[in-house]
């Protein structure tokens, strides 16, 4: 690499579930380090998914490409296996076999999640549908995106979950559903080593994405006014922290060596060097170790 070359040039990532939020966060700090990247999921230009979001795959496709990199744009049903083999053959054929990096970010689950019940008074086929939404979808993509590593022995996975430790979550589903996908990256890590390739799973803090900036009635730029209804939102970060964070990995020749680990934002700045887009470096276990903990008990130890 010569000075000056962005540390993801000539590299080809896929993003599925980089329609919003985290997942595009990621996509785009991928394009700011000189990836290509593929952005699947289901809300485009050509129609809105069911949760009726106004923002688009196409979208945050422009904005990996005005970042630096290359965004492609691919409409994709994770839960349909024919849609995601059509994908990853489309992917193959057009980067030569080469994928680097896939995200599995797939979620949509909010409409979904019951906060208020216990399981038995849960709308058990809402319930499920979450987990097919949430844990399916993940299954699928890398069932047919894995084969694209391993025959070239080298790459990195990223199931992006809430939460690294074995803390209940809150709710029965939601918490089935993100405990779920750090075992997808421990199993997936075991069954990647003997072809050089990493797997994990990687959890942001209190995530500024564009439903919460909603509920707060903010925006990313006046973002820090929502602190007056929620103290904690003060210490929240934005997506493309946690993009950040994946980029750093997918930089690392070393990370075969976290592959199978719940990994966080807050410890892989520290390791990394990197910041949120105001220069913060948000550390929301510090702190809920300091302002939560007698609330809610300890965060728990990373599985």
């Amino acid at each position: 690499m010569t000075i000056g070359t962005p540390p993801l040039a000539g590299k080809v990532a896929l993003v599925a579930g980089g329609t919003r939020g985290g997942g595009r966060g990621i996509a785009v700090q991928l394009g700011a380090a000189g990836a290509t990247v593929y952005v699947t999921g289901r809300s485009s230009t050509a129609g809105r998914s069911d949760l009726d979001r106004p923002e688009t795959i196409e979208e945050t496709a422009a904005r990996v490409t005005e970042a630096g990199g290359l965004g492609i744009p691919v409409r994709t049903d994770h839960g349909d296996p024919a849609d995601v083999r059509a994908l990853t053959e489309r992917i193959a054929a057009e980067q030569d076999g080469r994928l680097d990096v896939l995200v599995n970010s797939v979620w949509g689950g909010d409409p979904l999640t019951d906060w208020e019940h216990p399981l038995w008074e849960q709308d058990l086929e809402q319930g499920l549908r979450l987990l097919r939404q949430a844990v399916e979808t993940h299954v699928i993509t890398s069932r047919y995106a894995l084969p694209l590593m391993a025959a070239r022995g080298s790459g990195l996975v990223v199931e992006v979950t809430d939460g690294n430790t074995a803390r209940y979550r809150g709710s029965f589903f939601y918490d089935l559903a993100k405990s779920a996908v750090i075992r997808l990256a421990v199993a997936q890590a075991a069954e990647l080593k003997p072809h050089g390739v990493t797997a994990v799973a990687l959890t942001p803090g209190f995530l500024r994405s564009e439903a919460v900036l909603e509920h707060f009635g903010v925006t990313e730029a006046t973002w820090r006014d929502g602190a007056a209804k929620d103290p904690d939102f003060a210490h929240s970060e934005s997506p493309a922290y946690l993009g950040r964070a994946v980029a750093a990995l997918a930089a690392d020749p070393d990370v075969i060596a976290k592959s199978g680990r719940a990994l966080a934002t807050w410890d892989l700045y520290e390791e990394y060097g990197f910041t949120d887009t105001d220069g913060s470096r948000p550390d929301f276990a510090a702190h809920w170790a300091e302002h939560l903990v007698e609330r809610f008990g300890p965060l728990g130890d990373p599985l």
